[in-house]
């Protein structure tokens, strides 16, 4: 019956913290007239509830169908509890409370040192609508403030340094709230209740603007810093999770200047531009771009450029898409409003360096960059980059998820019978930790070849494990013995007692597509990147594999040919067309009759195949990345790159994409000859084709492998679904063409949709691969 009076203990976990959760409770316990507290602590949001029985009940309908935009509800558990059937008791919302005796569970700027996982924390969430009008509001008392926000954006993740999420454990516990920010502060219907980062001129961060050496400039410093970016000098920019580098993008001259001083010679830039008109006048942008670009994550898109767009050259050097972005912060919504044009914003670092966020080693390292800088006094706690989704045909393929996406968690297809840490591997590393069905994969780090970047992510593992109160019990890691995300796993597991597993790169790779779409398998998997460490001892990339989350065979991949001087043939592609020109035969790789590129290189030519005969630094691989860099090279588009992928990318941005046609390509015994589809490109160059035929072709060539191998391995094993991994496929033409084909054959496609085809899902993948070899029993005992 209604009269029938209840109380219940609710626990409700997932990302609830920060996002305006406690004041949704506060009123859905009004509306149906409730009393009772809500309070943050370690795990998440703690309620309990007390009235009628039915309106007890719909009250957790509510808590589970009308949360906040930004929360993620995991789980929802309720239990019942004494009633106190004090009259008029009312609703309150308490303090957050620890787990050691309703104390909280660290001091200032702590991390958790209570057991138990912790709560989960938003990503870094672009202004909102309400903030951006009072932003350019002269009547507003944050007028022109760069660091307003509430409960509904601003920084989370980049400022937080322990859970529960409150004030004191945020880089904000050092800027004392004035009465008036403190009353909105206290205030449950007010949108900025318990904003954390919560402040106004009159309490909070502070902008200034310097020159080179230190030295203040005078004036306003956002109109300062437009005047220098329109002057042409080069403006480093403290954003939300560390440091960039502006530049006015329709300034050849500057432009040239920050490739130089940045030592980036041919990578594209990010531009920022100040609306979606101003997007739509550079980029064709489309229904799938429009969202990205104006959502709450705010990632850098990469969308077909116009070919009237007014930029400088040198922004995207043979390139046709671009990185476009909207402001995603009060700093930048100003910055934009007083250039009004598009501005170069890319990673504050030196090339292969990871992004600067501490405002010392930011002034040290970028002093040779930057002509001034545009910083202001709230700390960065944790370094995040932005995040790349590319668009095209309507289709999202993530490439780098960082800022607006990390560390929200992703969800298990079945829960880890113990904790697990993925190490991930030695480009473009994330790492990831899971317990139970969660996993959280950290932000994109970078590549841990660099001293910088590899302290980085030493230091981030432990971050995470402090915060979200995970020790790992297992350590999965890339069996390759010189991976420095490796010899990391295995001194950890020294230090901790930690089992070691061992995921193979390609099936990390499938596992992560399978985690990515909640999928077990098996599957008829594609993994087509740049190196793996095989089971066999040589470098794979270009794989078939059935798989499931528990293990793999290898049922078909391209014919190993050398890679000639080991890592010196992926900074120099041309290494890898002497490779492929010789497994075609003397008239190819000869020196009568080789293509132009074998010209170019003269007498280098022939020491470089003799090393590649010898096997002398000059192990075999199976990559399809790599035979994409022998095409781009025989073809003439590129002998050397200075970015890993670079070839590749320029190969397909070349292709004509009307052009269907398609060269044969031998299959045998689930071999698959890449040396006779090179035969087709030089025969057809000879011919005289079009190189934008030529690449369109191969592109095209690709995906009818695909879908042949795919055929003859559905025949023989009955599996209909085909999952499409690794870094070959951030090539969007190459999508394009797959996955129309596999699906009007009847197959069921997985690609990735939350976190990128490349290595940074290899971390999620050996956690989903430990995990599900842990519940089949096949690791060491559980701990009971």
């Amino acid at each position: 019956m209604d009269s029938e009076r209840s109380r219940v203990r609710f626990r409700v976990e997932g990302i609830v913290q920060g996002v305006g959760f406690r004041p949704f409770v506060h009123a859905a316990a009004g509306r149906y007239a409730l009393s009772g507290l809500v309070a943050n602590d370690d795990a998440g949001v703690l309620i309990e509830v007390e009235g009628a029985a039915d309106a007890v009940r719909r009250f957790r309908r509510t808590l589970e169908e009308e949360a906040p935009p930004l929360a993620v509800i995991e789980r929802v558990s309720a239990e019942p509890v004494p009633v106190e059937g004090i009259p008029d008791a009312g609703f309150t919302i308490a303090a957050s409370r620890g787990t050691v005796d309703g104390d909280p569970a660290c001091g200032t700027g702590g991390e958790r040192v209570a057991g138990g996982r912790g709560a989960l924390v938003c990503p870094d969430i672009a202004t909102c609508a309400d903030c951006t009008r009072e932003l350019f509001a002269p009547a507003d008392r944050r007028f022109r403030y760069p660091f307003i926000n509430c409960t509904n954006c601003g920084p989370r993740f980049t400022v937080v340094r322990g859970t529960p999420y409150d004030r004191i454990r945020t880089t904000m516990a050092e800027f004392t709230m004035c009465p008036a920010c403190a009353d909105e502060y206290h205030d449950p219907s007010d949108r900025r209740f318990h904003a954390q980062p919560l402040c106004c001129p009159a309490c909070g961060p502070t902008l200034r603007l310097v020159d080179s050496s230190g030295a203040a400039l005078h004036g306003d410093p956002l109109a300062g810093a437009a005047d220098l970016l329109r002057a042409g000098r080069i403006l480093a920019v403290k954003g939300i999770g560390g440091y960039h580098l502006a530049v006015d993008a329709g300034n050849e001259t500057a432009v040239r200047a920050l490739r130089s001083r940045k030592h980036r010679p041919g990578k594209p830039f990010a531009v920022m531009v100040p609306d979606l008109p101003a997007a739509e006048r550079l980029c064709e942008v489309g229904p799938a771009g429009r969202e990205l670009l104006t959502g709450v994550r705010r990632p850098i898109v990469l969308l077909t450029r116009r070919e009237e767009a007014p930029l400088a050259a040198a922004v995207a050097p043979g390139r046709r898409d671009l990185g476009l972005l909207l402001p995603y912060t009060p700093l930048h919504l100003l910055l934009s409003a007083e250039l009004t044009g598009p501005y170069v914003l890319t990673s504050g670092n030196v090339s292969d360096e990871p992004l600067a966020f501490r405002d010392d080693d930011a002034f040290t390292r970028l002093a040779g960059i930057a002509d001034a800088f545009l910083s202001h006094d709230r700390p960065i706690h944790s370094r995040t980059d932005d995040s790349v989704i590319r668009v095209r045909a309507g289709r999202a393929i993530p490439v780098r998820r960082a800022r607006g996406y990390a560390p929200e968690p992703l969800s298990l297809t079945a829960p880890a019978p113990r904790p697990v840490l993925g190490c991930g591997a030695e480009l473009k590393n994330t790492f990831c930790l899971a317990e139970d069905r969660t996993a959280v994969l950290s932000p994109h780090l970078g590549d841990l070849e660099n001293h910088e970047t590899l302290r980085s992510f030493v230091e981030g593992v432990a971050h995470f494990q402090r915060l979200f109160g995970i020790e790992p019990a297992l350590i999965a890691h890339d069996p390759h013995p010189e991976y420095l995300s490796s010899k990391y796993a295995y001194d950890l597991a020294e230090a901790t007692s930690a089992e070691l597993v061992g995921v193979q790169h390609h099936h990390a790779h499938i596992a992560s597509c399978l985690a990515d779409n909640g999928m077990r398998g098996p599957v008829i998997g594609v993994a087509f990147d740049g190196l793996g460490y095989g089971t066999d001892g040589t470098l794979w990339g270009g794989e078939f594999l059935i798989a499931d989350l528990c293990g793999f065979r290898r049922a078909a991949h391209f014919v190993p040919v050398p890679l000639p001087g080991g890592t010196a043939a992926i900074r120099e592609p041309w290494r890898m067309a002497v490779a492929y020109l010789d497994a075609c035969g003397e008239e190819y790789g000869g020196r009568e009759g080789g293509p132009s590129v074998r010209r170019r290189h003269g007498d280098r030519w022939e020491k470089v195949r003799a090393v590649a005969r010898s096997g002398v630094n000059s192990p075999l691989t199976s990559s399809v990345g790599r035979l994409f860099d022998a095409v781009a090279a025989i073809v003439g588009i590129r002998d050397t790159v200075d970015h890993e992928g670079q070839a590749a990318a320029e190969l397909e941005q070349c292709a004509d994409p009307s052009v269907q046609g398609s060269y044969a390509v031998r299959i045998d015994g689930g071999r698959i000859d890449g040396a006779e589809l090179v035969r087709s490109v030089v025969d057809d160059l000879r011919a005289g084709t079009a190189v934008g035929t030529i690449a369109a072709r191969f592109h095209n060539s690709l995906a009818r492998v695909i879908v042949e191998v795919g055929l003859r391995l559905r025949e023989t094993t009955g599996i209909t679904v085909v999952a499409l991994s690794g870094g070959v496929f951030q090539n969007a033409l190459l999508v394009d063409r797959t996955v129309p084909a596999l699906r009007r054959h009847g197959f069921e496609v997985l690609t990735h949709r939350r976190v990128p085809p490349n290595d940074g899902g290899i971390s999620l993948g050996q956690v989903a691969v430990a995990a599900a070899l842990d519940a089949a029993g096949a690791l060491g005992p559980a701990s009971s």
